[in-house]
């Protein structure tokens, strides 16, 4: 279906793709249900991407909240650091500047630093609410912790990540457009095509 794609025009939908392939294989893993995952790049590079997760779960008691908090936070961090794989290695440099760039991962940043301070607030309830040094090192402590923790299990499940990534940009088509030259690929895999793969049914589920 690619096979007439732009080079430059597959390696930036090959990047997107592992970043939503990073979402998908990280939530599945933390025990999330998961959804389609949906991809969509222009000629000009411009891209929409998503992986559909389903956040309702039971949260019984403030542990549990702790956890949930933790591994969302981890499936946030999951898409830049997969957007950067190379020979199963996350650059670190480069997930760091993704995130806080421009390029589309703003959202997740965003989300990000809204459930650190929620879990900090948990975590470290009796913290002076006016002592900023020590909460700036408590956030600093948790996103730490959380960060290499979902880098070691990006890294651990990098191979999964990148062939569904690859199956994903290999399933994109030129989208026929009405009056105008059609400039866009796209691609669209619903739960039920995902869960038929095998690669999804090695994916591990983890403690959260």
């Amino acid at each position: 279906m690619t096979r007439n794609m732009p080079s430059a025009v597959r390696a930036h939908a090959l990047q997107i793709a592992r970043h939503e392939m990073g979402h998908y294989v990280i939530a599945r893993a933390l025990g999330f249900a998961t959804g389609g995952v949906s991809l969509s790049v222009t000629l000009d590079l411009r891209h929409r991407g998503g992986a559909a997760i389903t956040l309702a779960r039971p949260v019984e008691s403030m542990a549990v909240m702790q956890a949930h908090l933790e591994a969302r936070m981890m499936v946030l961090f999951a898409g830049v650091m997969a957007q950067t794989l190379s020979s199963a290695r996350v650059d670190k440099s480069k997930a760091v500047a993704i995130l806080k760039g421009a390029l589309g991962a703003e959202h997740d940043y965003a989300k990000i630093k809204e459930l650190q301070h929620l879990l900090r607030n948990i975590t470290f309830a009796g913290t002076d609410p006016g002592s900023s040094r020590r909460i700036e090192a408590e956030l600093k402590s948790i996103t730490d912790r959380i960060w290499k923790r979902t880098q070691t299990l990006v890294e651990h499940l990098a191979d999964t990540i990148t062939e569904l990534a690859s199956l994903l940009v290999d399933g994109m088509a030129i989208v026929e457009q009405w009056g105008r030259a059609a400039d866009t690929y796209e691609v669209v895999f619903t739960r039920e095509r995902l869960e038929a793969l095998p690669c999804v049914h090695t994916i591990p589920v983890l403690e959260t």
